[in-house]
């Protein structure tokens, strides 16, 4: 049996081609800054900010674009989505920190129910938690979720719509008190 912590969240989805995906913030294989941490959750001094993020080589018919931030390694069956955007037009390439999102573009709630990004917060000595924040390149300007939708129906929705993927995965822990 596999690990739970080896659980790759797009091992069940078709393979799909990949692209670009930078980040100050957010770098593949490294920590969180304090910034993308969650105050909200408990975390000092954490500030809920969403990284910056800068895409390119997204391939020919892409139509818009969603972004998602899991964590595949928190205690619960279903995984913790803490970050959902969807309907981000292919004129934006870009989303700074804290991103003011582009006009069209919707923010579902979070699993803490809030429309916004919420930082990571693994449990305090649950051990390391990584977080996959993907951009979704798709085949629809629109697609069909609705702003109250969650994290998890929207990436139901999308599957058969990813042209390809970007995804940086970062990681976060709480030591043990």
């Amino acid at each position: 049996m596999e690990h739970p912590s080896m659980n790759n969240p797009f091992d069940r989805l078709p393979e799909v081609p990949a692209f670009e995906l930078k980040s100050a913030a957010a770098v593949d294989g490294r920590p969180l800054p304090l910034a993308q941490m969650s105050g909200a959750f408990g975390i000092p001094g954490g500030q809920d900010i969403s990284p910056d993020l800068t895409w390119s080589g997204a391939p020919e018919g892409t139509k818009s674009y969603a972004v998602t931030m899991y964590d595949p390694d928190a205690p619960t069956l279903s995984g913790f989505w803490h970050w959902a955007v969807a309907n981000i037009p292919t004129t934006v390439t870009s989303l700074p920190a804290g991103a003011d999102l582009p006009e069209g573009a919707i923010q579902l709630p979070n699993d803490a129910r809030m429309p916004q990004y919420i930082g990571a917060a693994p449990p305090a000595g649950h051990g390391p938690h990584r977080y996959f924040i993907t951009v979704h390149a798709l085949d629809v300007e629109d697609i069909g979720v609705p702003a109250e939708g969650t994290p998890a129906f929207l990436g139901f929705t999308m599957a058969s719509h990813i042209l390809a993927r970007a995804t940086i995965v970062a990681t976060a822990e709480t030591p043990a008190s």
